[in-house]
């Protein structure tokens, strides 16, 4: 086989090293591959080269110079909630020098890039300061603000030692009030005092750090008002069901994190590497690609990487979703998290750090969260100055009264209090994200991965779908099932032909053909100057003679009228078709025609029934010709648009998406544009890094059945929403009026708003054991 082919511009070359007699002395010698990337119009013998996709950035946790400054990853203990990630924004982003500071809440993670090295200090110490703790990535404690190193039961009661402290008090306080009302006064006194301090505290830290108008100030100012007016009673009560509502709101974040944390223990501590011969312990953290490591029965994969001694079966239904384990060949590629069925395997390592498969979908997660719905980034926005808004209309209904109608003062501080515990924001705050969030968990659940709120609030509006053929709706695996000689060679001859000048290339189309001919024990000679000749096919030369393989609607030579009957006779059912021409003394003249034809995946009826049951439109776009992409998509009920080429697809879309909203789904480079002009895209889980990086949402195991389901989900969340905005809103209206009417008081008034935020934290849930009613 030649290694100077020409059919793709670039090349890839992959060295792998011997591997030790531990490894079995698996023999592995230097490989030279063309990278070609899948392209549409190939189905129909057009182009089957395009451009090499471009790596990943890596995702490291360590300081990396960038462009625009210093960039370090940590991650953050104590973030309850969504708005607990907006003040560690806020109080890492006023350190002069911070390019930018992005929390990542359903990872914990905090990254920030800085002009100075020396600021990453002041960065810790100002989420230090804030009331937060930073851990490095490789688990050690940055700043400790005391429970760190608390795990079990130990930090069970140091978390809720506050809300039992405060209890206890009430307790006794309530006991001794028949009989000794001034003791009993008195210990409410003590401890509302006691059960304020870490309240105020805080309240006083996150104001230095920026954030001068948070929950804490709230509770601190009307707590302070209720002893001031007597009311030790209801300022205990405050402070106690404040607490127990930041409780329920620690355990929905737990929960709704519980997704990704689980993603995150898939990949172990440690590693045995195989150096010269004998086994080595290495932490996971510091493989680098190339390291030979061993695998035993029952342990997961570290990393990312290459199967070298013998096949093997590994259970991947972590990431997948497949219950059955997989067969793995020597040379085939195994995910990280991976769980190694049979017996003991070695690999070499192809991942960097932070990029195998499992970093990846944490990435994805992390770059999730930047991307709100339009309802979320109006929320957030809405409460900044909402709450200081409502702290000056509680100041007025406090003085207003006594100053223009002779009020008793008493009377108006405290409505004015229990207002501004009924205006506070954190229920209408959270109802958004908290349904996100669950409804994203739900997603990844079900092997659908959700590129933030915004991906999510357009999918729930979509009202057609268009799908790529190729590795979409058929499973990219398309199998040579007619070869017709109509020339002076044989059929041997033809095959080893067509399959030198496509030999190289890793279009479906070229591996498959090469792989047939292979099987055949046909030999593959040599070809030059290979090229891909866009909206056709390609071309080579094989010994001094030019050879040219074909769309037939792109010929431009003349044929017979039995080879076209034939052509149509093939495409009609279903086949894609190549005509083979060979240069002669008389021009280019035909050789025989070359039939592959792809399976559809099992689930792809179910998919379409699924969606026309949602009231969505469905239509395949292709490169195919006409009769093909008909015998395909007819049987299916979806309409088709044949004869695309990849500009030709994002032109159709563009259409499309002018007259109302419209998904793309794909899988290949060639599809990415396609998917990017759609109003949201969706890839396929098993295509090309370049599609899974332009799509917004994407089907990690394959099956187009999760795709009404992910659709129905995302109706579901905006459903849940819309429920929890009303929920915040309507309770607080009503609280408010009884509240200015003195119905009701300041542990109602707390009640209401820290039962709201439990109601719709708790609504928001619900989103976790969501089921289609497509199944």
């Amino acid at each position: 086989m030649c290694n100077k082919h020409k059919a793709c511009s670039t090349q890839k070359i992959n060295a792998i090293r011997p591997v030790s007699d531990a490894c079995d002395a698996a023999k592995i010698t230097q490989v030279s591959t063309i990278a070609a990337s899948p392209d549409e119009g190939c189905q129909s013998g057009d182009s089957c080269c395009s451009a090499e996709p471009e790596e990943p950035a890596a995702s490291s946790g360590q300081p990396s110079t960038e462009s625009t400054g210093l960039l370090k990853s940590w991650k953050v203990a104590g973030m309850d909630c969504p708005a607990c990630a907006r003040k560690v924004e806020t109080a890492t982003s006023r350190i002069q020098g911070v390019v930018n500071s992005k929390v990542m809440f359903a990872t914990e993670k905090l990254v920030v890039r800085v002009n100075d090295a020396a600021l990453f200090s002041q960065v810790e110490a100002a989420v230090a300061d804030a009331g937060f703790t930073l851990n490095a990535l490789d688990g050690s404690t940055v700043n400790n603000n005391g429970d760190a190193e608390l795990t079990g039961w130990k930090k069970t009661f140091k978390d809720n030692a506050h809300i039992l402290a405060i209890s206890t008090g009430m307790v006794i306080a309530a006991a001794f009030k028949g009989t000794y009302p001034v003791i009993s006064e008195w210990l409410f006194i003590l401890t509302c005092i006691l059960g304020l301090m870490p309240i105020g505290a805080k309240a006083i830290k996150l104001a230095k750090s920026g954030t001068p108008f948070a929950i804490e100030t709230l509770m601190s100012v009307a707590a302070i008002g209720a002893l001031y007016l007597g009311e030790t009673v209801e300022a205990a009560m405050v402070l106690l069901l404040f607490l127990i509502g930041e409780r329920l709101e620690a355990f929905a974040a737990s929960r709704a994190r519980s997704g990704v944390q689980a993603l995150m223990s898939l990949v172990p501590e440690e590693a045995t590497v195989i150096v010269d011969n004998t086994r080595q312990k290495k932490s996971a953290a510091l493989l680098e690609p190339g390291d030979i490591i061993e695998v035993a029965p029952g342990d997961r994969m570290p990393a990312d990487g290459e199967l070298l001694s013998a096949n093997a079966s590994f259970d991947e239904s972590a990431l997948t979703g497949e219950s059955v384990p997989v067969e793995r060949m020597v040379g085939d590629t195994v995910m990280a998290g991976a769980v190694l069925a049979d017996k003991v395997v070695c690999l070499k390592v192809t991942s960097k750090q932070g990029e195998n498969a499992i970093d990846r979908i944490l990435h994805l997660i992390e770059e999730a969260e930047s991307r709100r719905a339009p309802i979320e980034r109006f929320l957030d926005k809405f409460s900044r100055w909402y709450t200081p808004l409502m702290m000056l209309v509680s100041l007025l209904v406090i003085i207003t009264p006594p100053l223009l109608f002779a009020q008793p003062w008493e009377t108006w501080v405290y409505r004015g209090l229990a207002l501004l515990l009924i205006a506070c924001p954190c229920a209408l705050v959270i109802s958004t994200p908290a349904a996100i969030t669950s409804g994203l968990a739900a997603a990844t659940r079900r092997g659908a991965l959700i590129k933030g709120g915004a991906a999510l609030e357009q999918l729930g509006n979509i009202e057609s779908v268009a799908f790529d053929k190729t590795g979409t709706l058929t499973l990219g695996k398309p199998q040579v099932t007619d070869v017709i000689v109509s020339g002076s060679l044989s059929e041997d001859e033809l095959l080893s032909a067509a399959a030198s000048i496509e030999q190289g290339s890793n279009h479906p189309l070229a591996t498959s053909l090469v792989r047939y001919v292979e099987s055949k024990g046909v030999s593959i000679l040599p070809a030059s100057e290979q090229k891909a000749l866009v909206g056709v096919g390609v071309e080579g030369m094989l010994e001094d003679v030019k050879w040219i393989l074909s769309a037939p609607s792109k010929l431009e030579v003349s044929i017979s009228s039995e080879a076209l009957e034939r052509i149509a006779a093939l495409e009609d059912q279903g086949k894609t078709v190549v005509v083979a021409l060979c240069e002669t003394e008389q021009g280019m003249a035909l050789q025989g025609l070359i039939a592959w034809q792809d399976e559809i995946r099992p689930d792809t009826a179910e998919a379409v029934a699924k969606l026309s049951k949602l009231g969505i439109r469905t239509i395949m776009l292709t490169g195919d010709n006409e009769r093909s992409a008909a015998s395909i998509a007819s049987p299916l009920g979806m309409d088709y648009k044949a004869r695309l080429l990849p500009a030709d697809k994002v032109s159709y879309v563009n259409e499309l998406a002018s007259q109302h909203r419209v998904a793309m789904v794909g899988d290949g480079i060639n599809d990415a544009p396609a998917m990017k002009a759609a109003n949201i895209g969706v890839a396929m889980g098993g295509g090309t890094d370049v599609a899974l990086e332009t799509a917004d949402a994407a089907l990690t195991h394959n099956r187009l059945t999760e795709l009404p389901a992910m659709i129905e989900l995302s109706r579901a969340t905006l459903n849940n929403i819309k429920q929890n905005v009303a929920l915040a809103l309507g309770l607080k209206g009503v609280f408010l009026v009884t509240s200015l009417l003195g119905i009701t008081g300041l542990w109602v008034a707390v009640l209401a708003d820290s039962g709201a935020t439990a109601i719709v934290t708790l609504n928001a849930l619900r989103l976790l054991r969501h089921k289609s009613s497509l199944d």
